[in-house]
């Protein structure tokens, strides 16, 4: 009988946020595949867990997965664990998870820390609809497509990134959202913990000045519905309205459907469309 995968949450910086549930866990399981396990020994050591480790990170990911896949399906009880937060999240721990699947391997997790959600609700920002981008791609033509995909998105959007990366990505919001909210969550649950609640123009300002220090989540405000409306518009006022016939019908609407649409982006009636059309 195959035994289960158990995704701890970890702490985000503050120890007191171990859940009791995790503590107990790892201490019962056969292994802890770990991130880092130089980083990871300071924690069980705080919490007296003598569990037996081994390395599961980005770079052998693949291949340590089906070694650990192949010991849970011997029965060994399994935990994974990151260097701080929930496995799995900007994690390679979806790779362990996906093969676990695909062999009927049990897998639950035990909720806790997660830097994201913390971030998102210390915010001000809206909390309704989000989206989580993690780290901005390192590929430059990729990294240009997410920036560009972001600049319509509506929900608020969550990001990590590191210190010595700020400055280069808030002016690439910049030059790619323009001038929007954003709260910058520094150093999450540790002793020099900060929320600043500002402007990606103010945040840039403010960065240029102050060399930036510790681990960042930045949440930044999406695109309101007027904006996009107003965006929406101006398109229309550009096409033909057969270009804004073709437009509907290209989507599978049928022409009477498409006529009604058609109208109501415009602001007239329908009979105005169908007189143009027949004309």
């Amino acid at each position: 009988m195959a035994g289960t995968l158990y995704l701890c949450a970890t702490p985000i910086g503050n120890l007191q946020d171990m859940t009791r549930r995790v503590i107990e866990t790892l201490r019962a399981v056969d292994v802890i595949a770990a991130e880092d396990t130089r980083n990871s020994i300071k924690l069980l050591n705080h919490f007296d867990i003598h569990t037996p480790m081994t390395s599961y990170h980005e770079y052998n990911k693949v291949e340590k997965a089906e070694q650990l896949v192949g010991q849970l399906l011997e029965g060994k009880q399994i935990a994974l664990i990151t260097d701080a937060g929930t496995p799995a999240i900007s994690d390679p721990g979806e790779v362990l998870v996906r093969m676990c699947q695909e062999r009927n391997v049990p897998v639950t997790s035990l909720p806790g820390p997660c830097a994201c959600i913390t971030a998102l609700t210390l915010s001000g920002l809206s909390t309704r609809r989000f989206c989580f981008e993690g780290f901005l791609p390192a590929d430059r033509k990729e990294r240009r497509m997410v920036l560009e995909e972001l600049k319509q998105e509506s929900r608020t959007m969550i990001l990590y990134e590191a210190p010595h990366h700020l400055k280069g990505t808030l002016e690439e919001l910049y030059d790619s959202l323009g001038n929007r909210r954003i709260t910058l969550c520094r150093e999450l649950t540790k002793r020099f913990e900060n929320i600043m609640p500002t402007t990606l123009e103010q945040a840039l300002a403010y960065y240029k000045a102050e060399e930036p220090r510790g681990e960042f989540v930045l949440v930044l405000e999406g695109k309101s519905f007027q904006e996009l409306r107003q965006e929406e518009i101006a398109s229309w006022e550009t096409m033909t309205i057969e270009e804004h016939m073709a437009h509907y019908e290209g989507q599978g609407m049928d022409r009477k459907s498409a006529m009604k649409q058609v109208a109501r982006d415009r602001g007239v009636g329908k009979r105005e469309i169908y007189a143009h059309l027949c004309s």
